[in-house]
């Protein structure tokens, strides 16, 4: 058989065969050959180099060791690229964690990376395995400690960069509209000076008549004040720049129906302009017309200029908010803030979906004591599962209230959406690290473990699920500021 033509095979052989060889290997070193034999007939496989050994999902019912060889564990990724997450090597064994933990299935790919000689113990062999050799035991115990910690840490990390890329996607959307409509804005301001000058410059050869300087006076004054005028629809405002510059055209004023749209945002009409058609002559009516409707257009864009930086401020203010120095001292936090600068830093998401947000902040006091971002992203995983749950023009509640029907007090936040919901056989799972409904590579299903690990662990409080097709609550409940003990640091 060439090299090319290689498969796996899987035969039965009395333990006595491999009993010395397994002896080599850093679970068995040291165990008794009479113990060994008390576990009967074990499974042997020979599995070429790049051949798959268990599929994401597939039950993991084996301990294995490895006799020769290297077996490596990987994490498919959304655009099905492998991220390695573990090895075994020619004496070390694995696949522990799945037994002691309780769990079925397995969420990595395992992969042979050399030609591989493998033993596996099914379940009840290696439960008779801890309990008759305490030298197999130590070592498979204190490998699977290892192994959680290191779960542990690498999910940690992984959820801290998920929530990092959010952040970030989420900022690049928002800063750049109001970034890219101040920087429009002072390019036509810019233009609109410049034309200021000239009009400017060729007024002053025409001295004024108080009756002229009264009109313009009072016409400027209306301008400098007219940044915050109420909106009209938009048949009202098409209506009023067409009558409007219909006017201005017919009393001979040059660009007339480029300049009425910029004086009817600025809540000019023909009555109010008639002083100066009244005490102008024609070519000074329509220079003043003109430099009016470049003051009230620069105007506008100052406004616009000045509500794009405070767009750019609040997203500032929310960020800081959002990723609070981890080292900064202990301090009460108002829920509701820290709610709000979250769905700012998610806005972009939800627009994008067209997602209708609804917040009922009822809780009174809803302050907690806190420390750092934690608190954040409990709030950035839920709102954004909803999120991800919900349909297209779908709503998303966030209501808020105090319990004081215990002691201490709670403050209860409920983020409700409208998805297909979890289904039954999911409920007891959610909180499980690596577990997750979504599509492989769309989920990292360690999200809510984090969640619930923040929730009960670092703040004493408690979260709960419930839910329904239709209707899906996830309700997290958190001691009042000063009314229980302090969460960790």
């Amino acid at each position: 058989m060439t090299e090319d033509e290689k498969s796996s095979t899987t035969e039965s052989v009395p333990m006595s065969s491999v009993a010395e060889a397994l002896r080599q290997t850093r679970p068995f070193t040291g165990a008794d050959p009479h113990s060994l034999q008390h576990l009967g007939p074990v499974e042997r496989l020979t599995v070429p180099a790049g051949e798959i050994v268990i599929h994401p999902g597939e039950p993991t019912w084996h301990y294995w060791i490895v006799l020769s060889g290297e077996i490596r564990a990987e994490r498919l990724e959304a655009d099905g690229s492998p991220t390695i997450v573990g090895q075994a090597r020619t004496g070390e064994g694995f696949g522990e964690v799945p037994l002691l933990t309780g769990k079925s299935t397995i969420p990595f790919r395992i992969v042979a990376i050399e030609d591989c000689d493998l033993v596996r113990l099914p379940a009840e062999q290696f439960w008779a395995l801890l309990a008759c050799c305490p030298e197999a035991r130590a070592v498979i115990l204190a490998d699977a400690a290892q192994r959680l910690h290191t779960y542990q840490v690498e999910a940690l990390h992984r959820e801290k960069l998920v929530s990092l890329g959010t952040l970030a996607a989420g900022l690049m959307h928002e800063l750049h509209n109001p970034g890219a409509a101040a920087k429009r804005s002072a390019s036509q301001l810019r233009e609109n000076l410049m034309k200021l000058q000239q009009l400017s410059l060729r007024s002053s050869n025409h001295p004024k008549t108080p009756e002229q300087w009264e009109c313009m006076k009072g016409l400027l004054e209306h301008t400098l004040h007219g940044c915050r005028l109420a909106a009209m629809s938009s048949i009202e405002q098409a209506d009023a720049e067409e009558s409007l510059g219909a006017w201005l055209s017919a009393s001979g004023v040059e660009n007339a129906y480029t300049i009425a749209p910029a004086l009817v945002s600025m809540g000019f009409d023909q009555q109010e302009l008639a002083c100066a058609k009244e005490y102008f002559e024609a070519d000074a009516f329509s220079d003043a017309l003109n430099w009016l409707g470049a003051l009230v257009s620069s105007v506008s864009l100052v406004c616009a200029i000045e509500e794009s930086i405070s767009r750019i401020s609040d997203l500032v203010m929310a960020v800081k908010k959002f990723a609070y120095d981890e080292r900064s001292p202990a301090r009460d936090l108002d829920v509701h803030d820290s709610l709000q600068s979250t769905l700012t830093i998610l806005g972009h998401k939800l627009r994008l979906k067209q997602i209708q947000v609804e917040k009922r902040f009822e809780a009174s006091p809803s302050v907690i004591h806190t420390r750092g971002s934690a608190l954040s992203q409990v709030w950035t995983n839920l709102i954004d599962n909803a999120a991800d749950a919900s349909q297209a023009g779908g709503q998303i509640e966030i209501s808020t209230w105090t319990e004081t029907d215990s002691v201490p007090g709670r403050l209860v936040i409920c983020i409700q959406d409208h998805g297909s919901g979890i289904p039954a056989d999911a409920l007891p799972h959610i909180f499980e690290a690596f577990f997750t409904t979504k599509p492989q590579g769309s989920g990292t299903g360690l999200g809510l473990e984090i969640v619930h690990r923040i929730v009960t662990q670092k703040f004493g409080g408690a979260i709960e699920v419930q839910s329904q097709p239709g209707d899906t609550r996830f309700l997290v409940r958190l001691p009042l500021a000063d009314s229980g003990p302090k969460p960790q640091a």
